[in-house]
């Protein structure tokens, strides 16, 4: 038998929180130049507590081919990687807005 998910009623299987949670949550990119004019991504509005952030930056880093790290609840990347990084987004059920 499968287990219950306490907050919808619905079975583990076709429980539909966590894609809800992720449409409300409102995911902010923008750009922020850096001393000697190097470029960052900020990326914010990920809600640490339901998210791994650690898994999912070390994913965004991958995907973009550049270092990162993780700084006082958002994720911060070396370069301009608007575009990946909202279509990635996207794709896991993120609303992304570019600023």
């Amino acid at each position: 038998m499968s287990e219950i998910c306490p907050k919808c009623g619905l079975p583990k299987e076709i429980c539909v929180c966590e894609e809800i949670a992720r449409e409300q949550q409102v995911v902010e990119i923008k750009i922020d130049k850096r001393r000697y004019g190097k470029t960052m991504t900020i990326i914010e509005g990920i809600d640490e507590k339901t998210e791994n952030m650690k898994s999912l930056v070390s994913k965004l880093k991958s995907i973009c081919a550049s270092g990162g790290t993780v700084k006082d609840g958002r994720i911060e990347l070396q370069g301009d990687h608007r575009n990946k990084i909202k279509e990635y987004l996207e794709s896991l059920g993120y609303t992304v807005k570019l600023i």
